[in-house]
């Protein structure tokens, strides 16, 4: 699934982010942003993106495009 920077999707975890969670630590059902940071790679690289958490802004770490869904 191809994702948009400053999008907001919930977050359900697919195995690939169950065996190696991402760095915040993000509940299945989570509200995250996705976010381009600078010197990083872009969303959809690889299938990976990078997350903050919705509601509070604090980063959330590098997740699979696949376990993010349209809230």
């Amino acid at each position: 699934m191809k994702v948009r920077a400053n999008a907001i999707y919930k977050y359900l975890p697919v195995p690939l982010d169950r065996y190696d969670p991402p760095y915040g630590k993000p509940q299945p059902g989570c509200l995250l942003k996705v976010v381009n940071l600078p010197g990083c790679p872009r969303a959809n690289t690889m299938g990976h993106c990078h997350v903050n958490f919705a509601n509070t802004g604090e980063f959330a770490g590098l997740v699979h495009t696949n376990s993010l869904q349209k809230r």
